[in-house]
């Protein structure tokens, strides 16, 4: 199963020069991966390369449609939590 971007993408660039097979391409209106290059990292890396360096959480999925890099992924902060979190930082 290969991984998808979805809407939400900013088109950043970050993603593809990472990505180890090439799967990455840039379209509009958001980068695509292409599922019969995509190899999941599987055999090159541990964690997927595209969704450890997105700077957008939630917009890559899995084959099940399961985001890679969820809610939280980059702040470590559960969404139930990034309200009161949020709310800390503004008080300041």
């Amino acid at each position: 199963m290969a991984y998808q971007i979805i809407e939400g993408c900013v088109n950043c660039w970050a993603c593809e020069p990472v990505c180890p097979s090439n799967a990455i391409q840039a379209a509009r209106p958001h980068f695509l991966i292409d599922a019969g290059a995509c190899t999941e990292c599987d055999g090159d890396y541990a964690d997927a390369q595209c969704a450890s360096i997105c700077p957008i959480e939630g917009v890559i999925l899995d084959g099940r449609g399961i985001p890679v890099n969820p809610p939280g992924s980059l702040t470590g902060i559960p969404p139930e939590r990034m309200a009161e979190a949020m709310a800390e930082i503004q008080a300041r």
